[in-house]
This record gives C-alpha cells, sequence and structure tokens, in this order.
C-alpha cells in the first residue's frame, strides 16, 4: 500500500499533469481545476495560506558610497564599502553583483539581442513599415546610433577588495559580476568589501534610458546647463532567495530589478550650485543648504500646502551662473532595497509636511524638484499629488514607509525608486512666452506621479521580484492608481486600468499569458500593467466586493511589507484572506489567453400546465389565436376571395361549433383523475404553483471567449421595473462552454429585454450579444478627412484660448489707440 501511494503522488506532479488533467473522451475542459498542480509546494520559508513560514529569511546588504559628479565630462566616480549578511541556511562560496550600466556596452546582450523595429526600448519606435513598404529608419534612432559609436558607456571597474586591501577575484558576465570569496560565507556570517568604479553618463533622451542626463542648451549659463538623474548607478547585489537562489538573469532593460534591503550612508560631491533630491534623508543640512533655505523647510514641515525651499526665482536666477566649487550632500536610508538621486541647478523645490499619526513616520516630507520648464503644471499637481497617493494608497495597504516623498522632473517619463520618482510632463513655451499645458498633460502628469509613488509600496516595500513578474508590482500598482485617480477626479480621462479599457488586448493575437516573465512579453502595457489592474478591478467589484477584497489586500501588503513575495504567496493570501476559491480566476486571467465573451443565445417563456381542461385548453385556443395569420389567408382575404363555407350553409357540422379545445366530459374525468392520484405534498406543491401561476423563463448562454466570468444580468420587465442579478462564476464548472438558466418571476411580472454586463464591468468583448432581444447596433455616418498631425499629448486647449483672449485684448487696445 505504501508503494502504491507513492507512486500515486508521483503521478500528480509530473510535469505531464503540471499542465493540467486532460479530458481523452469527449470535450469536457475542467476551468475550476485547482492550481495545486502549478503552484510550489508550501514549505516553512512559504506556507500554505500565503504568509511568510516561520523559518522565512532574507539576505541584507549595506552600503557606504562616496560620489563625485563631473558635470562638463558627464562623468561619475564612485566607490563604495558592501556589507553582505547571509541569512540564508546555505553556505555561499561567491556572491554576485548587478552592474546594470554594461547595458548601454556595444556588445551587450540587450544591444546585440534588441530587433529591428521590435520593443524593449524608450523613445520613438523604429522599424519595417506594414506589408511590402519597406523598412525605415527614424532620425531618433539615427541618432542613437551615432552616441553609441562616439561614446564608450557601461561600467569601468577599478579594485575589487577586501577591507585589509587584498584583492578579491571577480569576473564580469554581461550585467553581472562574480565576486570569489577567500572562504566560504557560512549561514549567519557577513562579509565586507571595497569596490571603486567609473561611468559615462548616458544622454537619456538620444540613448532612451531608465536614468541619464538631459541638456538644455538655451539656458542663459554658457554651455547651458544639465538635469542628472542617477538610477542603477552603482553595483548592487543580486538576490538571493529561498525559491531560486542567485536571481543571475542577464538585465535586457525591461524586466526590472530583484533587490535586497538594507541601510545606505552616500555622499555626492555636485557642484557648489547644485539642488540634490535623494534617497533617504538629508544629514549636513547646515553644510549645503542656506540658513533661509533650513527655515522654509521648517516651515513646511507643518504647512498644509507646499512652500517653496527653492522659489522658481531663485532657480532662474541660479541657471544663469556657473559654480564656484562644489559641495557634498550626505543622504542616509534605513531598510531601502535601492538608492537613486537627481542633481541639477535648475531645480525648483517645494515641501509639504503629510500626517500619518500614529506611523513609524508620523511625519513625511512629501517634496518636488523642478526647473522653469516645469511651470505651474508642476507648482499645482506635484506635491499634492504626492500627498494624495500616500493617503490613499495607505488605506489600502500601510503607513508609508519612508520620511520623504519626492517627485522629480527630468527627462525620464516615469521611474521608481524608494524615496524618490522621476517623472514628465513639462508646460509648452508659447511665442509670448507664456506656459501653457494641454488637458492630456495634466492627467499625464498627476496620473505617473501617483503612479510612481506608489511604486514605493510596491515593489519598494512589498518587495517582488520585478525582473521575473513585472505584474506583480505593476498590476496592483495601476489598480490603486486607478483608485487614486478615480478619487481625485473621476471627470478626467483616466485610461488603461478597468475592464472596459482592455477589451482591444484580451482579443488580438499579441496577448500573452500575464505569467510570461517580462522580459519575453511583447506588449508589456497591457501585460502587466492593464490586465492585471483589470482583474483586480473584477474582483473588488464583482467577484469578491470590496470589503473583503480590500481586507485581503491589505492582509498581503501587510504579511509581506518589507519581505519578497512570489506569485504563489499572492494567490494565496487572496484566497485565504477573502475566504474564496480563486483558482478559476487566477487560472484563466494569469495563465491563459483567453478573453470574455458571454452570450445570451436564447430566452424560452415556459407556463405550467394545470392538468385543469377549463384552463389549459382556452389558453391552447388563445395562443392559436395570437399566431400570425397565414399568408395565403391574408392575401386571399385582400383580394375579396370568397369563403365557401360561409357561402354555403349547408355544408357546415358539429365541427363548426366545436373546436378542438372544447372541453368534454373525458377531460374532466381525466382531471380529476390525475389530482386523486398526486401525493399529499405533490397536491400541495400543485396547487401553489397553479395558484401562483409564475412566469418560468430559461435562459441559455455561451461562453465564446472561453474565460469563466460571473453572468451578470440588468432583467427589464414590461411594467417597466427592472433588477440586476449576478449569476456566480460557478455555474460554467460543469460545461465552460453553454449554460442554461431557469428564473422564476410573479405573476404578472413579465420579461421584456435582458442585458448580460450592463455596466461593462467584466471586460466582455462583444456587448452586441448581450442583449435579448438583439439590439440595433448605433454607428454614425461621417464626411471622413485625415487628421492633421498633432502633438504626443493632443490639443493644447489652454495655450489656444490663452493666446487667442491675448490676441483680441491686443486688438481692441490698438482699435482704441487708434480711435
Amino acid at each position: 500500500m505504501r508503494l502504491i501511494a507513492f507512486l500515486l503522488a508521483l503521478l500528480i506532479v509530473t510535469p505531464a499533469t503540471a499542465q493540467g488533467i486532460q479530458q481523452t473522451r469527449g470535450d469536457f475542459e475542467d476551468k475550476f481545476r485547482q492550481l495545486d498542480e502549478v503552484l510550489p509546494d508550501a514549505n516553512v520559508y512559504r506556507n500554505a495560506s500565503g504568509a511568510p513560514g516561520h523559518q522565512y529569511w532574507q539576505q541584507q546588504a549595506d552600503y557606504r558610497i562616496t560620489a563625485s559628479l563631473d558635470e562638463d565630462r558627464r562623468r561619475l566616480t564612485a566607490r563604495a564599502t558592501i556589507t553582505y549578511k547571509n541569512n540564508s541556511p546555505d553556505t555561499l562560496p561567491w556572491i554576485w553583483m548587478q552592474l546594470d550600466q554594461n547595458i548601454f556596452r556595444k556588445d551587450s546582450m540587450s544591444e546585440l539581442t534588441t530587433t529591428f523595429g521590435g520593443p524593449g526600448r524608450r523613445g520613438p519606435a523604429m522599424g519595417p513599415g506594414s506589408g511590402d513598404s519597406p523598412a525605415r529608419l527614424s532620425l531618433e534612432e539615427l541618432r542613437r546610433q551615432q552616441a553609441m559609436a562616439d561614446n564608450e558607456y557601461g561600467y569601468e571597474i577599478g579594485r575589487v577588495t577586501l577591507p585589509s586591501g587584498a584583492t578579491l577575484d571577480h569576473t564580469i558576465v554581461g550585467t553581472l559580476m562574480r565576486i570569489d570569496l577567500p572562504t566560504p560565507l557560512r549561514p549567519g556570517q557577513s562579509v565586507s568589501f571595497n569596490i571603486d568604479w567609473a561611468y559615462n553618463i548616458v544622454e537619456e533622451n538620444v540613448i532612451f534610458a531608465r536614468s541619464g542626463y538631459e541638456h538644455f542648451p538655451d539656458d542663459p549659463r554658457e554651455g547651458g546647463n544639465d538635469i542628472f538623474l542617477f538610477a542603477q548607478w552603482f553595483p548592487r547585489l543580486v538576490a538571493y532567495s529561498d525559491y531560486e537562489g542567485w536571481h543571475n538573469k542577464e538585465f535586457l532593460g525591461r524586466g526590472e530589478f530583484t533587490l535586497e534591503f538594507g541601510n545606505y550612508d552616500v555622499t555626492m560631491t555636485v557642484p557648489d550650485d547644485h539642488i540634490v533630491s535623494s534617497t533617504g534623508v538629508l544629514a549636513n543640512p547646515t553644510a549645503v543648504l542656506t540658513a533661509t533655505q533650513r527655515q522654509r523647510l521648517a516651515t513646511a514641515r507643518n504647512s498644509d500646502t507646499p512652500v517653496f525651499i527653492v522659489t522658481p526665482e531663485e532657480a532662474e536666477a541660479n541657471e544663469a551662473t556657473g559654480p564656484t566649487g562644489n559641495k557634498t550632500w550626505r543622504f542616509t536610508a534605513q531598510n531601502v532595497r535601492d538608492f537613486a538621486w537627481a542633481s541639477s541647478r535648475k531645480f525648483i523645490w517645494d515641501a509639504q509636511g503629510h500626517k500619518q499619526p500614529g506611523a513609524e513616520h508620523e511625519t513625511v516630507m512629501a517634496m518636488s524638484f523642478w526647473p522653469k520648464e516645469g511651470g505651474e503644471l508642476w507648482r499645482k499637481y506635484s506635491t499634492a499629488a504626492v500627498v494624495h497617493t500616500m493617503k490613499v494608497y495607505s488605506r489600502y495597504s500601510f503607513d508609508y514607509p519612508y520620511p520623504t516623498a519626492q517627485s522629480v522632473n527630468g527627462p525620464v517619463g516615469g521611474m521608481e525608486y524608494p524615496m524618490i520618482t522621476f517623472n514628465g510632463p513639462r508646460t509648452t513655451l508659447n511665442e509670448d512666452g507664456s506656459r501653457t499645458y494641454s488637458l492630456s498633460e495634466k492627467v499625464y502628469l498627476i496620473g505617473v506621479v501617483i503612479h510612481e509613488i506608489g511604486h514605493i509600496y510596491f515593489p519598494m516595500t512589498v518587495n517582488s521580484d520585478e525582473r521575473q513578474w513585472t505584474w506583480m508590482d505593476e498590476g496592483i500598482n495601476s489598480f490603486l492608481d486607478s483608485v487614486a485617480g478615480y478619487e481625485w477626479d473621476p471627470d478626467l480621462p483616466w485610461t488603461r486600468s478597468l475592464p472596459r479599457d482592455l477589451i482591444p488586448y484580451m482579443t488580438s493575437d499579441q496577448q500573452v499569458p500575464i505569467m510570461t516573465q517580462s522580459d519575453s512579453v511583447l506588449n508589456l502595457g497591457p501585460n502587466a500593467y492593464g490586465k492585471p489592474s483589470a482583474a483586480y478591478h473584477i474582483l473588488r467589484d464583482t467577484v469578491i466586493g470590496r470589503e473583503r477584497f480590500d481586507f485581503a489586500l491589505r492582509e498581503y501588503a501587510r504579511r509581506w511589507r518589507f519581505k519578497r513575495p512570489t506569485p504563489a504567496d499572492f494567490f494565496r493570501t487572496m484566497e485565504e484572506a477573502s475566504g474564496t476559491d480563486l483558482d478559476w480566476f487566477w487560472r484563466g486571467w494569469f495563465y491563459t489567453t483567453d478573453h470574455v465573451d458571454i452570450s445570451l443565445d436564447s430566452i424560452h417563456r415556459l407556463r405550467l400546465d394545470t392538468q385543469n381542461p377549463d384552463i389549459d385548453l382556452s389558453r391552447r385556443r388563445q395562443e392559436l389565436a395570437d399566431e400570425p395569420e397565414k399568408v395565403g389567408v391574408r392575401l386571399n382575404r385582400e383580394q375579396g376571395l370568397p369563403i365557401w363555407v360561409l357561402e354555403n350553409p349547408g355544408v357546415t357540422d358539429f365541427y363548426d361549433s366545436n373546436d378542438q379545445f372544447t372541453v368534454t366530459p373525458r377531460d374532466t374525468k381525466r382531471y380529476e383523475s390525475f389530482l386523486e392520484g398526486l401525493d399529499d405534498w405533490e397536491r400541495r406543491v400543485f396547487d401553489r404553483a397553479v395558484e401562483e401561476d409564475s412566469n418560468y423563463y430559461v435562459l441559455s448562454f455561451s461562453n465564446i471567449g472561453g474565460l469563466v466570468m460571473p453572468i451578470i444580468l440588468d432583467l427589464r420587465f414590461t411594467d417597466g421595473t427592472s433588477e440586476r442579478m449576478m449569476i456566480p462564476a460557478e455555474i460554467w464548472r460543469r460545461n465552460a462552454r453553454n449554460v442554461s438558466k431557469l428564473l422564476v418571476f410573479p405573476r404578472g411580472k413579465e420579461l421584456a429585454e435582458v442585458v448580460i454586463d450592463p455596466d461593462w464591468e467584466t471586460a466582455d468583448a462583444d456587448i452586441n450579444n448581450n442583449h435579448y432581444p438583439r439590439r440595433i447596433i448605433d454607428s454614425r455616418v461621417e464626411a471622413f478627412k485625415s487628421p492633421e498631425p498633432s502633438s504626443r499629448f493632443g490639443r493644447d486647449l489652454m495655450a489656444e484660448v490663452l493666446v487667442q483672449e491675448k490676441d483680441e485684448s491686443e486688438s481692441k487696445t490698438e482699435e482704441e489707440t487708434a480711435e
């Protein structure tokens, strides 16, 4: 028996069954098969409820870094002392480092494998045209190619040594570096070592990177000015985990980062007229800030609105002068998984204290840094959006975990790091010197600040593996940024995150499963951001309900705060905390490319046969009378043709006075015999059904898209009333293709129309088959003309209106002067 049990257990976990139980006869497909065969087994590190196990561990990496910026050469030189603690139960003969700047080397795997016209590179697309059109190369891509040819990018690694000065052997493998330890690092032990490095900073708008510099040649200072954004700027420890060991997957650009938490002490030497924004807390304010700036910061800490630390006028005056030397800024950060910073003389700086009573950090300094090009757009919305994000996200997770939250404007459209984010866009400079912005730019700024500050919760605190599962942080964050967006202003045109926004992607042939590794996804936006967000909206508003969903999401966030969750931990926590079996949902939404398309094919109305001939035969007579008149009979009547029996009465007989529905004594006797044959309980049921005379409707549905979902019905009745009904997704458990459902309504309550998913909440791809009876499909006839090319952000309505008002005012003044 033991051998049989062992063989059965072995059979259950073989690779063949990991793909799912396959039906070999018939067409049965189990959409509700459990995920146990796919998810990893629970263990002492991660338990079956989705919580960290009682022996959960993770490594720690602490950094002391000194960095120096050479603005003119656009080059960074730095040295780090890194202390790595092995909290794992394993002995490590070496450690691995990430060298992300090496992605910009000419011989990098990313550069060599980027396909022509393929995804994965920020900036204008280039590639072959459609059909037989020739391949085309954009000027932006030519500029990038020339910059790559003219410059040497990537890390220049200097010494790698122990504190004693002894050299450590190391091997560079693309964007990774293995450091061989003199003695294996045992569990609980730590090792410290030093690394010297330097690199040439890429021009972000040319190379299309996540960091770099942006040049402003038209600034009044001779030679112009720059904004420097530093991210992925130092060698970082590769993560080592219980489920993968060393996460030594090459950085290709799309799959972001898997990192360890640690403490940082960082000094940056920059030109003395620069303002620095950074991860962490400024540790030497008296050395780098004026007394006025320090006083403004103190005021801002207790202000309900942003306070300028560096005013627009001060920043603009600063742009015109050159540095007289250097300043060294020092920042410290505790328990962060990364470190980023920005530096420029162009920065305007405002700040506001956000209060969260009872939290570890009861006052969080919300701050923004931007050049004059940001204008009123940034002054009005950046810091306000930072504060709004913390208020909303903390309700769904935990108190904001750090002392600062910063939004910095620069060339990067949107990226996140602990306590600091890089965001766009900016205002447009008009010919009259004014600055305006379009509605799209306003929505973009508010949205990107919410999104990137939201990332400080996910994954900067809930530390999921971005390199492998982008959707784990981007999906939750896109869901929450849409929640925050609609709480900001529901009338603004937010997009991409609701179920209805994802229909084109979910029905396209470019869709891949959400669980696909990040670098293999063709369209990362809808796959890792939009589709998971849509899934969470459906879970919250349709499947689970808001109260239980919000409870489960908070439980997941708090369980894995400052820890490293996997998809299994998320799936299991959401099920365990909500009390809902969601394996069918995860399987359909995350492991397949099915889409939602449920069709209401037919509705049959049933009436109870009472067996009473006085009732039933009368009904049948009326049903026959209600049938359409035969076409030939109607045409005869319209033609005026005579009817023989009416013109010849002698041919009539018994059947002309008694139709087939005439009640006979035998009918009555059969009815009485039927009633006598019923048991007592049958008679009670039958009599009640006859008395109630309910309306019975059988609704037949087909699942065209393949993704099982709850069936939401809007039931509209002939008396003008309506009802909303939701049939749980489990109705598809025995037949995932076709199901029928009986609905019963009281006498007088007759269906007039039924609509599936009336509010478009389930991403149903074809709303035309959601109506019964079918509706006429509305469209319109348009005189079509190809639109003029527009800007990236659409029409700048503000500029058009204000410029027109100014022109009208000037014209009026000229007329008055002439008079």
